[in-house]
């Protein structure tokens, strides 16, 4: 598995296409497939999003997460800034992190992007 991690916007798709010879219809997007329907997918992006309707079906994502089999899963840091107000929010940011935290377990290799700019941050480059 190869994680690709980064802030929102910061070319992490792009970096996805262009270094892994992917196309568009290669990406599921976790905002918008259904969980059970990413297995299997060469490539996930919105993985935090795939953590959040995980959550609001009041299944575990962390579970969820830990038995996912991808080839390239592209997802959003979001525990940086301000703690959110509400808790579901706040959990939220927690279960993406620690669904993070076990994607980058499993990756031979985790790419960090900023600014387009990937760097390793596991693994060799691939």
């Amino acid at each position: 598995m190869i994680m690709i991690t980064g802030g929102a916007f910061q070319g992490k798709r792009e970096f996805a296409i262009h270094r892994f010879g992917i196309s568009g219809s290669d990406i599921a997007d976790g905002a918008e497939t259904e969980p059970e329907k990413l297995c299997g997918s060469r490539c996930i992006c919105h993985y935090e999003q795939t953590v959040k309707r995980l959550l609001a079906e009041k299944k575990d994502p962390l579970e969820f997460t830990g038995n996912l089999d991808c080839e390239i899963v592209i997802i959003n840091e979001i525990g940086s800034g301000i703690i959110p107000l509400e808790k579901s929010e706040r959990e939220w940011r927690e279960a993406v992190g620690r669904a993070g935290c076990i994607l980058a377990a499993k990756s031979d290799t985790v790419y960090r992007v900023c600014c387009g700019i990937p760097t390793v941050i596991k693994g060799e480059k691939t």
